[in-house]
């Protein structure tokens, strides 16, 4: 993350600690999420894990039978599990010089000392990470395949949306994350304790523009501050507050 962004940052938070209102968790949501989209989180595949193939089968340019074979894995061929979608059906994966994806049920991973079938349950556990499969992610991972060239061509389309939520002693929370099917993508938290209520959304467009908001109310005042950014860098910070009545 650049320096002029981080100091766009900081400002938006100074911004939020000048207004009694505005509750100390949603200032440190919005942090977290511009630094989370500042950094490309979303699209970023953790190191990758070992594993093997139970059988011979299909790699494919992306995560569904509809995208084209790249090639043909040999039964118990070494992989390297770069990540998998979020529902853990398929998974980026490299073997044999060649990288695309494999269905996950193919996939063996070591749990427990012991070979195992890479499930939704299991891919946590083993430490494979949960990647979204955008034109973001098709540049940044597959320039060296042969049919990097033609994602036009082979893009199915739909993004994808993950949502939690849940309620403890005190009050109710949630979150989401959104991604479209050109590499943008939007993630939100809100939620109340104890009578005061607050939240904050990051928006990423395709191009490297976005958004950033946060919002609550307090006791006395409600206010909120949100950081506006163009794909060429260009800034616009706003924030104001109102007296509850």
């Amino acid at each position: 993350m650049s320096a002029i962004y981080l100091s766009h940052d900081i400002r938006a938070a100074e911004a939020l600690q000048s207004m009694p209102a505005m509750r100390k968790a949603a200032s440190l949501a919005i942090l977290a999420l511009l630094v989370l989209f500042s950094c490309g989180g979303l699209n970023k595949a953790s190191a990758a894990i070992n594993g093997v193939a139970v059988t011979s089968v299909n790699l494919r340019a992306g995560p569904s039978t509809r995208y084209p074979v790249v090639m043909v894995m040999p039964q118990s061929a070494s992989l390297a599990v770069y990540g998998c979608t979020g529902d853990r059906s398929w998974c980026d994966v490299s073997g044999s010089g060649a990288r695309g994806w494999v269905a996950a049920s193919y996939i063996q991973v070591l749990y427990n000392g012991r070979p195992t079938v890479l499930t939704a349950s299991i891919a946590p556990v083993v430490g494979i990470a949960t990647v979204a499969f955008s034109v973001a992610y098709w540049d940044a991972h597959y320039h060296s395949q042969p049919w990097y060239g033609h994602w036009d061509r082979y893009y199915i389309g739909g993004g994808s949306r993950s949502v939690v939520a849940g309620c403890g002693d005190h009050g109710c929370g949630a979150a989401t994350v959104t991604r479209g099917p050109y590499g943008g993508a939007r993630a939100a938290a809100g939620g109340c304790h104890d009578g005061n209520c607050g939240g904050a959304a990051v928006t990423r467009g395709p191009n490297g523009g976005g958004r950033a908001a946060v919002g609550g109310c307090g006791p006395e005042k409600c206010g909120g501050v949100s950081v506006t950014r163009g794909p060429l860098g260009n800034t616009r910070i706003r924030h104001g507050s109102i007296d509850r009545p």
